[in-house]
């Protein structure tokens, strides 16, 4: 599974379980009682003033990050995007079952959006896009950044934030981002103990087509990449990324650069389809990689949504000190 704006790569994202050396976060309580009116005007990243009359209760999400933002923000959408396929790579913020699904995320049903009588979407989106404009005829529409490899840590906080204030829940995104940062602290103080502070990762995942195995490396300024270096480990994949998530793609040939015998290499593989597991079983150039002869391939518990919130990184770094400290 992609994020939406990497529609050219048809990728098999991969996912985590929570596990690890951290209490698991408590479940977010649902808003059941609105926030006090006022009117709210917040630039979002397009540079657009979106105004609301008050913090809006009724929000439709678009894309899975924001949508896990919102639940974990206690406020369940009204309506998502692929609720099906958000269930399979998303498990920090559950959907309950009264959520409308709206269509998929490259193209969701405007009609469907409508009906749900949203004040607000929440939704990922370049610059002069017409579903923005089509949406704005009914509802208010706020377009956060989804992503930025300059600094997506940063970026994620800012989006959060954006949408708390959104929603009237500045206090729940402050308290979300303090419990994200005590549980990269305490994984990076587990780690030191274990020895393996600057200790490198690699982080994948992979997918088929018509035999050829493609794999998308999470480099310099992908999200989960930089998590993974707050919590003291250092990403040993240093290939060309794009400018917006921080990932490249190459092929089995393409991981000769990674000699370091202490690599350990992760990769995600939600939906089930396995390529590192199933499709490189038996390729030589696979199995001559120092990580793969030396037993340091982890594949991630499902449903850690690789593009996520604080929560979803919390299972993440989870999951990393657990293979490191086993």
């Amino acid at each position: 599974m992609k994020p939406l704006r990497t529609a050219l790569l048809i990728a098999a994202v991969l996912g985590l379980g929570a596990c690890g050396t951290t209490e698991p976060a408590a479940a977010p309580s649902v808003q059941t009682s609105a926030p006090a009116a006022q009117a709210i005007t917040i630039t979002d990243s397009l540079g657009r003033e979106v105004k609301l009359a008050r913090p809006a209760t009724r929000v439709v999400g678009l894309e899975w990050g924001e949508i896990e933002m919102l639940v974990s923000l206690g406020v369940m959408p009204v309506g998502a995007a692929d609720v099906k396929g958000y269930a399979t790579w998303v498990t920090a913020a559950p959907l309950e079952a009264s959520v409308r699904d709206v269509g998929t995320r490259s193209e969701p049903s405007v009609d469907s959006i409508v009906a749900l009588q949203p004040d607000l979407v929440v939704m990922e989106a370049p610059a002069n896009s017409p579903l923005v404009a089509q949406l704005e005829k009914f509802v208010p529409v706020l377009v956060p950044k989804g992503s930025s490899a300059t600094d997506n840590l940063g970026r994620m906080r800012s989006d959060l934030k954006m949408i708390a204030t959104a929603v009237g829940r500045e206090a729940q995104a402050d308290a979300l981002l303090a419990g994200m940062d005590t549980r990269f602290a305490t994984a990076k103080s587990a780690l030191a103990a274990a020895g393996h502070a600057g200790s490198p990762f690699a982080m994948a995942d992979g997918w088929s087509e018509g035999g050829t195995v493609s794999i998308r490396m999470f480099g310099k300024g992908a999200l989960v990449a930089e998590a993974a270096e707050a919590i003291g480990l250092r990403n040993a994949w240093e290939g060309e990324v794009d400018p917006d998530w921080g990932l490249g793609t190459t092929d089995v040939e393409g991981l000769a650069p990674l000699k370091d015998e202490k690599i350990r290499f992760f990769y995600n593989a939600s939906d089930g389809t396995d390529v590192f597991a199933d499709d490189l079983k038996g390729n030589a150039i696979w199995t001559s990689l120092p990580f793969v002869k030396n037993g340091q391939v982890a594949k991630l518990p499902n449903g850690i949504w690789t593009f996520g919130g604080p929560l979803s990184l919390g299972q993440y770094t989870d999951a990393l000190v657990k293979a490191y400290t086993a």
